[in-house]
């Protein structure tokens, strides 16, 4: 499926409200990556773990780093993309931002974030969630992004049907 324009290039850095910034994730944000996805695994489970089964209870730094190896091997394959959020310094990571093509029918791509625990609910998750759709429509080729668990629920998009 080519869901992107072949001459796309996707951003290297996208700056968020808050003196943030989004770039493509990497191995080497393992570091950073495993403590805020673990220290936030019981919400993000309750988000993501029906349709993604992620973040499993069990996975360890290394199955961890090894999703981001991944991760960074699709975004230079255009295959998905998974934007980290971090500070200036890139000491902490504060969520992360998923761009995918789309697996259920009636969008041209599917767009999620998350926040860690201590930031949800405040105003730099409320800050992402208005400037997420709006970087999407700016630096991102697609005309009918859907954003899920925004637009509508994670309930509501596993019912929707799939792609053929």
């Amino acid at each position: 499926m080519t869901w992107l324009p072949t001459d796309f290039a996707h951003p290297l850095r996208a700056d968020a409200p808050s003196g943030l910034h989004l770039r493509p994730i990497s191995g080497a944000d393992a570091a950073l990556d495993y403590p805020a996805v673990m220290g936030s695994r019981e919400r993000l489970w309750s988000i993501f773990g029906e349709a993604w089964g992620w973040p499993a209870a069990t996975i360890t730094y290394e199955a961890n780093k090894a999703d981001l190896e991944r991760h960074a091997a699709e975004i230079d394959a255009h295959e998905s993309f998974n934007y980290v959020l971090f500070d200036e310094a890139e000491t902490t990571e504060y969520g992360c931002v998923y761009i995918d093509p789309p697996e259920k029918t009636g969008a041209d791509a599917e767009i999620s974030w998350w926040v860690v625990d201590e930031q949800a609910g405040t105003d730099l998750e409320r800050d992402l969630d208005a400037f997420v759709p709006r970087w999407i429509a700016e630096a991102w080729p697609f005309e009918r992004p859907r954003f899920i668990g925004r637009d509508l629920s994670w309930k509501e998009w596993l019912a929707l049907p799939d792609r053929t």
